[in-house]
């Protein structure tokens, strides 16, 4: 059986500090094979750094996965070129530099790992998700570069995760979505056995607006000024979903919601 845990978008330095504090005790009380986190807030809330990534891979990571904030932090197109062990979004432009996936392997059994943007109700210039995702999983299948395919789903809409989610039951071994940082409550086995949820959720402040501080964030909504939106630091959680696999009969057994508090 294969264990894995996937971590909700990762928010700023409170974030980072639970699953750096959370991550290692999580391995050993499931029995985690592969420990899989969307990172791309991780820096300040926006972006992420090489050095970040390379503290959260040294911490308990397997792959970090990227979003729409992936080219946020100046310079970082530069050094995800480095690392091995991140992926930004698959159907970005060919043009964009990184891994549009990474493959992990444990005890035998090789893990492909990449994202998907949506494409309703996102700015970035992105290919169809679907069509990308048929190509990596026969690619890598053709090439027999891995057993399994773990895809999130990085979007707005609830109806296109569940639309991939659909498309790819049977293909893969988990379709989870992130983006919108608030977890949902439809985590399941589908029936071809792919594990599925709509969104993890978030890691970082629950008392906040989606990790940022509150008062900015509701002044926004009522006057549309801009303000300085700062990182939360309370009521830390790490959210996200565990999932196991049976490869002997290439379905998931188990996809369960996970949400720890910070103590103190």
């Amino acid at each position: 059986m294969i264990s894995l845990l996937f971590i909700g978008d990762i928010v700023g330095r409170p974030g980072r500090e639970i699953v750096l504090s959370q991550v290692p005790a999580l391995r050993r009380q499931h029995g985690l094979d592969f420990v899989i986190a969307n990172a791309e807030n991780a820096a300040a809330g926006a972006g992420i750094t090489g050095s970040i990534a390379r503290t959260l891979l040294s911490g308990g990571v397997d792959v970090i996965t990227l979003g729409d904030h992936v080219w946020d932090q100046k310079g970082f197109e530069t050094e995800i070129v480095d690392l091995e062990r991140v992926c930004r979004p698959a159907n970005l432009p060919a043009a964009c530099p990184g891994r549009i996936q990474v493959v992990v392997e444990k005890d035998g059994f090789r893990l492909a790992v990449f994202t998907v943007l949506g494409r309703q109700f996102m700015g970035m210039k992105a290919e169809c998700p679907f069509l990308t995702a048929d190509a990596l999983i026969h690619d890598c299948r053709q090439q027999g570069r891995a057993d399994g395919f773990f895809v999130e789903c990085h979007a707005e809409a609830t109806s296109e995760k569940q639309a991939l989610g659909w498309h790819l039951d049977g293909r893969a071994v988990a379709v989870i979505g992130t983006h919108t940082h608030v977890a949902t409550a439809d985590f399941a086995v589908l029936p071809k056995g792919t594990a599925f949820g709509c969104d993890a959720g978030m890691t970082g402040s629950h008392a906040s607006v989606l990790g940022r501080e509150i008062a900015p964030a509701v002044a926004r909504f009522l006057d549309g000024m801009p303000r300085r939106l700062e990182v939360a630091e309370k009521d830390v959680r790490l959210s996200g979903v565990i999932v196991a696999y049976d490869p002997s009969t290439g379905r998931a057994t188990r996809c369960e919601r996970i949400q720890l508090r910070a103590e103190g």
